[in-house]
């Protein structure tokens, strides 16, 4: 009965490229310097793009990225990007008509 635990390296695996994921994206926020708004929370330096709210340090920011609604919002924003006039004019049947495939005339 005793024993590793045989989903041990799963978990292991599962940390790390989290972790990986987490500090890339954490890390393009903090190269470059947002610029400085005294009317915004922390100077305007701490912004969740995704959200499109400013935090008062990066602590807190950092907490914000775990939550519910932040994973939401980024799994909405990384889906299927939204319609295009384009797309409206050819669904109203206003866009280029389609005639088939051309045929070679001899």
């Amino acid at each position: 009965m005793g024993g590793k635990c045989p989903s041990r390296k799963v978990k292991k695996r599962r940390f790390s490229h989290k972790t990986a994921r987490r500090d890339k994206f954490l890390g393009d926020s903090e190269k470059k310097p947002l610029p400085r708004d005294e009317d915004l929370p922390g100077m305007g330096q701490y912004y969740c793009l995704h959200c499109d709210r400013y935090f008062a340090n990066s602590t807190v920011r950092d907490e914000h990225f775990k939550t519910k609604r932040h994973k939401k919002r980024l799994k909405l924003m990384s889906g299927p990007a939204p319609h295009t006039q384009l797309d409206a004019e050819l669904a109203a049947g206003m866009g280029m008509p389609d005639n088939g495939p051309t045929l070679m005339s001899s």
